[in-house]
């Protein structure tokens, strides 16, 4: 990759990266609710002066299906359940369980009709991460809270959905309009709980800024070097941030927060990442094969 490309790869990693130990500080004084009202309002103000054009927006009419599935299983739904779930896990352990939805992903796109083939590398890689993440449910949470890590498998599942409603039904729409719509109407659903779930007093100095940078820097602008890094590299080597940002959220968690860096996390982190790669990494192609073009 070029400079740029390391660049944005490497900033796209940490801004990523940071949502989990972020969330944790937020839903210390703030309702989950009012957190995702929170930051899909400060990723719509941001992004919408970028994309006002009407005619932008016009293919989402007659695909307005597809797009409120999107918009429910990629922010509505898991947003609000992450943040919920990490009132009882560590930020550390939601990174790593959200590391297994390049899994989910292989296992719903093999099991929705995708073109891609199980191979004896892609089951021993299925293989390898659940065994990653069976090591971190039975050495982190063990006994622990089951109705959190059961929010965190809907959070998974969802995330893992995404990207195949969009490569399916919404390839050709603009990506910007997607995103910035989405974020518009999730603000506004949740408006009416968030309103009367905001807190009475003025939330500490802490759980301000976290809300701040979840809604500008880990939504706004973390879509948009999104972007701009699919537009250097292509889509396949922009989904490698994936593999990355569990190790910045575990990073973090346990520098930041305190939190213990254990034996499951270790075991967990590498099964679930090398299991990953090897479902997820596709054959090589043919030398002559033309590279892949942006979207957009």
């Amino acid at each position: 990759m070029t400079r740029r490309g390391w660049f944005l790869f490497t900033a796209l990693c940490v801004i990523w990266g940071v949502p989990y130990l972020l969330i944790k500080v937020a839903v210390r004084d703030i309702s989950p609710a009012a957190l995702v009202f929170l930051r899909t309002t400060l990723g719509t103000l941001v992004l919408l002066p970028l994309s006002l054009r009407p005619a932008q927006y016009r293919p989402l009419l007659a695909r307005w299906r597809p797009f409120l599935l999107y918009t429910a299983v990629e922010i509505a739904l898991p947003w609000f359940l992450l943040s919920d779930a990490e009132r009882r896990l560590s930020s550390s352990l939601t990174g790593l369980l959200i590391a297994a939805v390049p899994l989910v992903g292989a296992m719903l796109s093999a099991a929705s009709g995708g073109h891609e083939r199980f191979d004896g590398r892609r089951i021993a890689g299925l293989l390898l991460g659940l065994a990653g993440v069976a090591a971190l449910l039975g050495l982190d949470v063990g006994g622990g809270d089951v109705v959190a890590v059961a929010k965190m498998a809907v959070v998974v599942l969802c995330y893992a959905a995404g990207p195949l409603i969009i490569s399916r039904r919404l390839a050709d729409v603009p990506s910007m309009p997607v995103v910035t719509a989405s974020l518009a109407l999730c603000a506004i659903g949740y408006a009416p709980f968030a309103i009367a779930q905001l807190p009475a007093a003025l939330p500490s100095v802490d759980v301000i800024a976290a809300v701040v940078i979840l809604g500008i820097v880990c939504t706004a602008l973390a879509f948009l070097v999104f972007f701009r890094l699919i537009a250097e590299v292509g889509p396949v080597r922009a989904t490698v941030v994936t593999y990355v940002n569990p190790a910045v959220a575990v990073s973090l968690g346990v520098t930041l927060l305190h939190e213990s860096f254990t034996a499951g996390t270790a075991v967990g982190f590498v099964l679930i990442l090398t299991g990953s790669f090897l479902a997820t990494r596709a054959a090589p192609a043919p030398r002559s094969a033309p590279s892949v073009a942006p979207a957009d």
